[in-house]
Formats: structure tokens, C-alpha cells, sequence
């Protein structure tokens, strides 16, 4: 219907052509027919044959008014724009008085080169000479004033091809990154027909290594696409379309990576995340608990939705994101950054340059999304802006585009986001969980929690063989834990306040069975220097330990100060005793039965450190757990 409109006003040209001009009522016989077999060309969606037709029109007739009047629209629709241009110029020196029903083409192929002032220009001129009100040209109006102000104040933005290695003659986008930054996936239609994923692996020295195949199971004859790595790798998330046993258009599916590195069958995500309705696009949190995804809806058109994790293994019912996301247009894309914090889309409802535009949300501190901010001009333009990915680092952006350096259609490319949309470098902590008596790998339960807030920052599960990566927003201090039933909880602290960029955090976690020679270091219990009250963040630690003797009723435990080898040996025995005491009467207060526990404090004769150094004094100072029954 569109193109057919735009045919129409076309055509319209000619009702008020003079005896100078030539309409296709007075056109050669040859002109007529190449222009009439462009307009068919057009309806069929063969945009290039009919710029070929409308050519040889004007060949035929170089004063042929309403064959430039359709290559303006016709070139639009290919989206080049200078060709446009130059089409409308000629029709205006031709005939100045009829440009008007190619004025909107105009104003979009003018937009489409970032001359958002002139496009504002022109769309004027159209709405303001039209006998009746044109919604479309007062919202593009809007969108044009908004434009011109903001691309008046470009971004920075100076985007790098990812090469050879990369990028092939085939289109290649959604790109996908693991938290180290050495794992890229992506989609390419190959022989621009069929979607297959692809990965690129860094070398540190050679940069993006020549992509391959994924291969089979995942890589099939259907067609798969939107795909999202996990951040440690071993999980993808992908949307399949018109899949044998699918419950809609579009589904979202999973697929796993064993210890061997080989992809296992995919699955259906299944209910409540795929229904009847188009699912895509999906985005896994980095410690995989929530799903974010794209979905039409019959109420609302596309929008973002998230679901969780439950404790049941199960993905709960999805919720809709809130206004601040969604609005009554089309929202698409989502990208959640490796901080938790920051999320990535597109939307033509937003405010923006014309198309779809991406932008930016940050989580609040109630858990709502914060006012979705465009990314600006030039990352933003006239078309269809989507599907931007940023990597852990905090600075380093990549999408796909078709710019004139491209290896064939869409490549991918990087670039460096400006700093005011940038979300949390995000560091990371690797190793593993093992039984410190059998040396046996363990899968556990591992959590993070914002020290600070005491909100949980990240909630991981080790895979069968021990092995986790979990997630550390820079600028923040954490609490690390790790559980599993039958066992001594393990706990640390991160502090990435003042980390340097080029941090990693590496650990080897021994968990102690539960019996009476097993031993804890309270990591994230804290006290002022030379002070025995509880310091605000031991909450967490402490409520750990409530729930480990809940767990565990007929268990005795000790609690025992320790300190260094700072000051009179009488005062340092006296404060760790008091400190041991008020980890005790916390117990106390939360129901934990007294005869259960005993207090002692050592002071600085049990240490485990060198005390001539900072770092071994910071480790005498301890608080301990030891078992004394079961």
C-alpha cells in the first residue's frame, strides 16, 4: 500500500505540469512504457531494475517530470540518499512548482545524510502547503527539530571494520562477547540465504582470528539468528524461526557446551518465555539468572521482557519492562551489560533521528530502569540504529552496519563509546570448588553481594566440574561466598574501588566437610581499627552463619578473635575476645541458642602471617569459625 501511495503522488506531478514540462500524458511512447514497467518493478519490490527503467524514461525524455519525481522516492527506498538528492534538484529546476509530492522523500533522503536542518526545511514547506493535515509530516517535524539540535552537538564516534577475519562478502551481525573479551559470535547468512553462527577468537598479539563454523547440532538448514553468548562461554541463546515443534513464529532456544567444547542438541526454551507470539532477540544477565528478549505482542507491538531464573531451575513468567523502556512504538534488541546495571536497546518510540535508534537505561537503586538516553548522532542516524553490544571493559562497543568500507553488505565493527553512556568496566573472578579433604571438583552455589547495599550482585552455579566466572563491576566492594549443603561455607571480599584496569581475580576454593577439625576465616566480617563493634556490611557474612546453624542444629561451633602484633599483647587478647563476643551476641539475637556457642580470643598468638608486613598483619586479623561437635 505504501508504494503504491507513493506512486500515486508520483503520477500526481503531472496534474499541474505546464507546456514546458514533460508529464507522462505527453511523454514519447518508449518513456511511458520503461516508466510504466518501473512502477510494476516497484510493486514487486525490484527497487534496482526500476531505477534502471526510470533511466532509460528519462533518456527517452530528459524533461520527464514524473520519472524523477519517482527516483527520488525509488532511491530513498534503497536508502541513497545523494542520489536522491541530486533526482530532486533536477526535478526542481525542471518544474519548481509540482516538487511537492517528492518533498517528503526529500526531506528523508536529506535526513538520510544528516542534514537534519535542511530536512526540517523541507518537510516544512511540505505540511505547510498541503490543503488538509499531514500526521506524518508533523511527526517527522518533531523528529527533524529534535535531530537538528542534537546532531548540531555530535558524539564521538569513529568506528573500525573487525577485518577479513571477520567480515566476509556475506552480511554479518549480532555480534556476541564473553566477559574476557576473547570469545565473539555472530551471525552470518551465508550465500545471503541461510543464518548460521560463527566465532572469531582473539589472539592477543594477531587480534581477531580467521572465524569458523559453529557447526552442527546448532548450525542447521533452518535458519538461526539473534544469538547471545553467555559470559563464561559455555551457553548460548539464540532465536529459531519456523523450527520443527515451535510454539510460535519465532522462538528463543538454548544450547550448552560440554567439558570436550562440543554444543549439545538445542533446546526450546519453552513456556512461559514462548508463546503463540514472536520471540527474539535474546540477552542473558552475566550470571545467566535473567533473561532479557524482545516480543510482539498484540497490545503493544514489540517490546522487552525479562524473566528469572527460579529456584526450582525453571524460567519464571516474564515481566514487560517498564515506560521508561517500552513505549507504544517498537522496542527491540536488548543488551544487558556485563555490570547488571546498564541496559542497551533500540526503539523508535523514544525520541530520536528517525528510524530506529539505540539507547541506554541504567538500573536504579528500587530495581526500576532509569530515563532511556539516545546514544546521539552520529552513532544514531536517520535509519534503522540496533543490536549495539559493549564489552566488559566498559569502553569498547561493536555493531554491524554497511558502511562504505564494508567487505560485501552488513559488517561488524567496533568503535570507542564516549564515557557519558558508558556502563561499569566489569572485572571478573574465575577458578574453581573443590573438597578440601578429597580433592573431589564440587558444584556449588556461588553469590556476590554489593557490600554497600547489601543487594545480591550476581548468583552463579559452578558446572559439573567446579568451574564458575563470576562478575565484578568495578567502583564497588563485594562480598563472595560460596555454599553447598553438607559443607563449611567459603567467603571473600573484593574491593574494586581503586583497581587497576588490568586486575584478575583468581581463585582455587577448598570447601571443609562438615566435622570437628574444620576451620573458617569470616572474611567479611569487619571492625574500626582497635574497635570490637560489628561494622554495618557484616550483616551478610553474619546472616550466613545463622543460616549454616539453622541448617545444621546439633552443631557447636567457636568463634575466635585474632589480632597482629600492634600494640600491648594484654589489649590485643582483651579486643578479640570483645570482638568474638559480638559476633556471638549476634548469633544470640537471631535465635541461635547460647550453649551452642563459645567466644575466645586469641589476640596475636595464633598467627598465620608474617607480621613484619602489611599484607600478613591485614591476615592476622581474622575472625575464625571452628566446629567443636556435630
Amino acid at each position: 500500500m505504501r508504494v503504491l501511495l507513493l506512486i500515486c503522488c508520483c503520477l500526481a506531478l503531472g496534474l499541474e505540469m505546464n507546456a514546458q514540462v514533460i508529464t507522462y500524458d505527453n511523454a514519447k511512447k518508449k518513456a511511458q512504457k520503461s516508466f510504466d514497467d518501473a512502477q510494476m518493478a516497484v510493486r514487486e519490490y525490484r527497487m534496482l531494475d526500476a531505477i534502471d527503467l526510470l533511466k532509460d524514461a528519462v533518456r527517452q525524455e530528459p524533461g520527464f517530470t514524473d520519472a524523477y519525481g519517482q527516483m527520488v522516492i525509488t532511491y530513498v527506498e534503497l536508502k541513497k540518499y545523494k542520489e536522491a538528492i541530486i533526482n530532486f534538484e533536477t526535478l526542481k529546476s525542471l518544474d519548481s512548482p509540482s516538487i511537492r509530492p517528492a518533498l517528503l522523500a526529500y526531506s528523508k533522503a536529506l535526513a538520510g545524510e544528516g542534514r537534519f536542518a535542511d530536512a526540517l526545511t523541507a518537510v516544512t514547506i511540505y505540511s505547510q502547503t498541503g490543503k488538509t493535515r499531514s500526521e506524518k509530516a508533523e511527526a517527522l517535524i518533531r523528529t527533524y527539530t529534535f535531530a537538528a539540535k542534537a546532531a548540531a552537538k555530535p558524539v564521538p564516534f569513529k568506528p573500525k571494520n573487525l577485518g577479513d577475519s571477520v567480515n566476509s562478502k556475506d552480511p554479518e551481525y549480532f555480534p556476541s562477547l564473553t566477559i574476557d573479551g576473547r570469545m565473539l559470535v555472530f551471525t552470518r547468512r551465508v550465500n545471503s540465504k541461510n543464518e548460521d553462527f560463527y566465532v572469531s577468537e582473539k589472539d592477543d598479539s594477531l587480534g581477531w582470528m580467521p572465524a569458523y563454523s559453529i557447526g552442527a547440532p546448532v548450525n542447521s538448514a533452518n535458519n538461526e539468528g539473534a544469538q547471545n553468548v553467555s559470559l563464561d562461554g559455555n551457553m548460548l541463546v539464540f532465536t529459531g524461526c519456523d523450527f520443527p515443534g515451535g510454539r510460535g513464529s519465532c522462538d528463543i532456544y538454548y544450547t550448552i557446551r560440554t567439558e570436550e567444547g562440543l554444543w549439545v542438541d538445542p533446546m526450546n526454551l519453552g513456556s512461559p518465555i514462548n508463546t503463540r507470539a514472536w520471540e527474539s532477540q535474546p540477552s542473558l544477565s552475566a550470571d545467566k539468572q535473567t533473561l532479557y528478549f524482545a516480543r510482539e505482542t498484540q497490545d503493544a507491538g514489540s517490546d522487552i521482557f525479562m524473566s528469572k531464573m527460579q529456584p526450582n531451575g525453571k524460567w519464571g513468567y516474564p515481566e514487560r519492562l517498564d515506560s521508561n523502556i517500552n513505549t507504544t512504538g517498537r522496542e527491540a534488541t536488548p543488551f544487558i551489560h556485563p555490570d547488571n546495571q546498564t541496559l542497551y536497546f533500540s526503539s523508535n518510540g523514544h525520541q530520536g533521528f528517525g528510524d530506529m535508534d539505540i539507547f541506554v537505561s541504567r538500573r536504579q537503586p528500587d530495581g526500576s530502569w532509569g530515563p532511556a538516553v539516545n546514544l546521539g548522532y552520529p552513532i544514531n542516524t536517520a535509519d534503522e540504529d540496533a543490536s549495539l553490544i559493549v564489552a566488559a571493559d566498559g569502553k569498547t562497543a561493536y555493531f554491524a552496519s554497511d558502511r562504505s568500507d564494508s567487505r560485501g553488505q552488513l559488517d561488524l565493527y567496533s568503535f570507542e563509546l564516549y564515557p557519558e553512556v558508558r556502563p561499569l568496566k566489569t572485572l571478573y573472578v574465575s577458578g574453581f570448588v573443590y573438597d578440601a579433604k578429597t580433592q573431589k571438583r564440587l558444584i556449588a552455589n556461588i553469590e556476590t553481594y554489593d557490600l554497600s547495599t547489601g543487594q545480591v550482585a550476581a548468583t552463579i552455579r559452578t558446572d559439573k566440574v567446579g568451574n564458575f566466572m563470576a562478575p565484578l563491576p568495578t567502583g564497588k566492594d563485594y562480598a563472595f561466598s560460596v555454599n553447598r549443603k553438607g559443607y563449611l561455607f567459603y567467603s571473600d571480599n573484593f574491593s574494586l574501588k581503586n583497581v587497576s584496569p588490568d586486575s584478575s581475580f583468581y581463585r582455587e576454593i577448598a570447601l571443609q566437610p562438615l566435622d570437628t577439625s574444620a576451620v573458617l576465616v569470616l572474611h567479611n566480617i569487619f571492625f574500626d581499627t582497635r574497635q570490637f563493634a560489628l561494622k554495618t556490611g557484616s550483616e551478610l557474612e553474619l546472616n550466613r552463619l545463622v543460616a549454616l546453624l539453622r541448617e545444621n542444629p546439633t552443631v557447636t561451633i567457636e568463634i575466635s578473635g585474632h589480632t597482629d602484633n600492634i600494640g600491648n599483647t594484654k589489649d590485643n587478647v582483651l579486643l578479640s575476645e570483645r570482638r568474638a563476643q559480638a559476633v556471638v551476641k549476634y548469633l544470640v539475637d537471631k535465635g541461635i541458642a547460647a550453649e551452642r556457642l563459645q567466644a575466645k580470643g586469641y589476640g596475636e598468638t595464633k598467627p598465620v602471617a608474617d607480621n613484619m608486613t602489611a599484607a600478613g598483619r591485614a591476615e592476622n586479623r581474622r575472625t575464625e569459625l571452628k566446629i567443636l561437635t556435630l
